[in-house]
């Protein structure tokens, strides 16, 4: 199930960093007058995309290595310092969405609810995940973080999704966008959820002593 789980993870980032790579593209090399369809729906705001996307990036290539457990006992200075860096990075990744599901929403009022909605959660789980290391509840923390990381796994989940749509062509984007990110981040929280929960059963299998412990933490990440 854990290889599974990281299988799907690392295509998602993947995919993830694809859509940046191509958005970059767009927007920094293509000329604007050459930009058509949806490419022109972003380029019109290219900074705010910019803001967003590039962080998001690095955002998927950092939380990964959060949950590795070797790299978590071996260089914990590390995992502390790209914490503190995701914390930064997800907050402006987090409050550019925001800005941008008002901004520059494709799909109307359905694409709108599922990013500002999800937007806040991530900021939300952010912060709690930020609160609870401070308090030194280790476990508690590393639930809101994979809540977090399910979160920003969403809109990667989007894209195959939309791909799907176009491929049907039965709906216009402006139709089925807001679907589509409806779909892909709620599909990831789900996933993220189901493992907190299925982690945290196994963590309170192993006795209150490993429980308290980082070991358990460590086997289960």
């Amino acid at each position: 199930m854990r290889r599974f789980l990281w299988t799907a993870v690392i295509l998602l980032i993947l995919i993830g960093l694809a859509a940046v790579a191509r958005r970059t593209y767009v927007l920094t090399v293509v000329p604007s007058r050459a930009s058509v369809g949806l490419d022109d729906h972003f380029v019109t705001q290219k900074s705010l995309t910019l803001l967003h996307i590039l962080p998001a990036a690095i955002l998927f290539l950092l939380l990964p290595f959060q949950f590795v457990p070797t790299l978590r006992a071996r260089h914990p200075a590390l995992h502390r310092w790209s914490g503190r860096l995701i914390l930064l990075i997800g907050g402006v990744t987090g409050l550019t969405a925001l800005v941008m599901s008002f901004t520059m929403s494709i799909g109307g009022v359905l694409e709108t609810s599922a990013t500002t909605l999800y937007a806040l959660l991530f900021l939300s789980f952010l912060a709690l995940g930020f609160r609870s290391i401070r308090q030194r509840r280790i476990a508690q923390h590393r639930e809101w973080m994979i809540r977090a990381f399910g979160v920003a796994l969403g809109v990667a989940a989007t894209r195959p999704v939309v791909g799907a749509f176009f491929a049907a062509r039965r709906m216009t984007p402006e139709e089925f966008f807001g679907i589509a990110f409806w779909i892909g981040f709620t599909v990831t929280l789900i996933a993220a959820e189901a493992w907190v929960r299925y982690t945290r059963i196994r963590i309170n299998a192993t006795g209150p002593e490993s429980a308290s412990g980082f070991q358990p933490l460590r086997e289960s990440s």
